[in-house]
């Protein structure tokens, strides 16, 4: 049984950032010698981004440049063990700017999908950038009127492949249930975890993260268009003797993610010996697959599944696209690229491919 798109909406932040912006704002709070701001250059040029989008506006930006600027170039001179906001503080900037960008990748789904927001029965979120109870699935149904009988799930703290894990949920309740109409929105708020102090393995995240939401509105085979992009089956695979290769752990300024540079090579030795018989199962090659949405954990995530795989050179341009113009946002990432897929009538079958602490993949099936 598999769930059909009725409606994909995506929302960013405002404010709208520069990979070179970001690097000036680097170099003021993390570093402490030309040397460690001559390899910051070099981490953020290979992350091939070129804009992401943040909460934080202008004038955050501006007063760390100005106090840089004032304190001869380091924005933490005077404080050398300044860690940034506590958890707390971080937790409670999540709480205010969370709902309203999940509001407004939803209401572009709900647009799209023709449903109103009483029509959902299911509502599955998705986050790993924060916790508060209650959250902003309740902040959803309160604020689109929805009923007070939906059913809700949430996927908290799965890492960049939590949407994989939404949809599989969504694709269950569309599968238990024919009239069911499940809304899913993945909502991340990264840059509240920006890590302070010089460490090279923290500052890749840095230079990584942005923030931003996705949402889909899905149901049966039955409610939906007979060219509807269906979700027809999903599989993971926890990849052996890899679970230092990716960790997200809470501490007290902030969560703190760790990234091992091994990442691709597990990727490369692991993905294939995975992924062609569970394709197999469904009577599928790799090279029978027209798209592929990939992941952009970084650009090295990209070319070492396009390697692993054998694919086309090109073949992985959506996922290039997303994450030059929006950088990684986690979770909602892989839905921003299936929309951008989707509307530009990309052929199926696609493949949509994630990886998160575990080390983990995750795989769904699009037809």
């Amino acid at each position: 049984m598999s769930f059909v798109i009725l409606g994909l909406g995506t929302a960013v932040p405002q404010n709208r950032y520069t990979q070179d912006e970001a690097v000036e704002v680097a170099r003021a709070v993390s570093c402490e010698t030309a040397d460690q701001a001559k390899l910051l250059q070099v981490i953020y040029r290979q992350t091939h981004i070129g804009y992401r989008h943040m909460i934080y506006d202008r004038a955050a930006y501006d007063e760390v440049v100005q106090t840089a600027e004032d304190n001869g170039g380091r924005y933490r001179a005077k404080n050398e063990d300044d860690f940034g906001p506590d958890t707390a503080e971080r937790m409670a900037i999540y709480e205010r700017e969370a709902l309203p960008m999940a509001m407004q990748s939803t209401q572009q789904a709900l647009a799209e999908s023709g449903l109103s927001a009483k029509d959902i029965t299911h509502l599955v979120t998705v986050s790993c950038t924060g916790f508060r109870a209650p959250g902003f699935d309740i902040g959803l149904m309160r604020e689109l009127g929805m009923s007070k009988n939906v059913e809700r799930t949430h996927v908290g703290f799965m890492g960049c492949h939590g949407a994989f894990n939404g949809m599989r949920v969504a694709r269950a309740y569309a599968a238990s249930d024919p009239n069911a109409r499940v809304l899913l929105c993945a909502t991340e708020i990264c840059s509240i975890h920006y890590y302070y102090p010089w460490n090279p393995k923290r500052i890749v995240g840095n230079a990584l993260f942005a923030d931003g939401s996705a949402a889909m509105v899905c149901a049966s085979d039955a409610q939906a268009p007979s060219n509807g992009w269906r979700a027809v089956a999903s599989g993971s695979c926890l990849f052996p003797d890899s679970e230092f290769a990716m960790g997200w752990e809470i501490g007290n300024n902030g969560f703190e993610m760790t990234l091992s540079a091994k990442v691709p090579n597990l990727i490369a030795t692991n993905l294939k010996p995975w992924l062609e018989p569970w394709l197999a199962k469904h009577n599928l090659k790799i090279g029978d697959i027209a798209s592929w949405a990939i992941h952009p954990g970084g650009p090295r995530i990209i070319n070492s599944v396009e390697e692993a795989l054998g694919l086309v050179d090109g073949i992985a341009w959506a996922s290039r696209e997303i994450l030059t113009q929006y950088g990684n946002m986690s979770s909602p990432t892989v839905m921003f690229i299936l929309d951008r897929l989707r509307r530009e009538n990309s052929l199926r079958p696609c493949v949509a491919l994630g990886f998160g602490p575990g080390l983990v993949a995750e795989a769904a099936l699009f037809m």
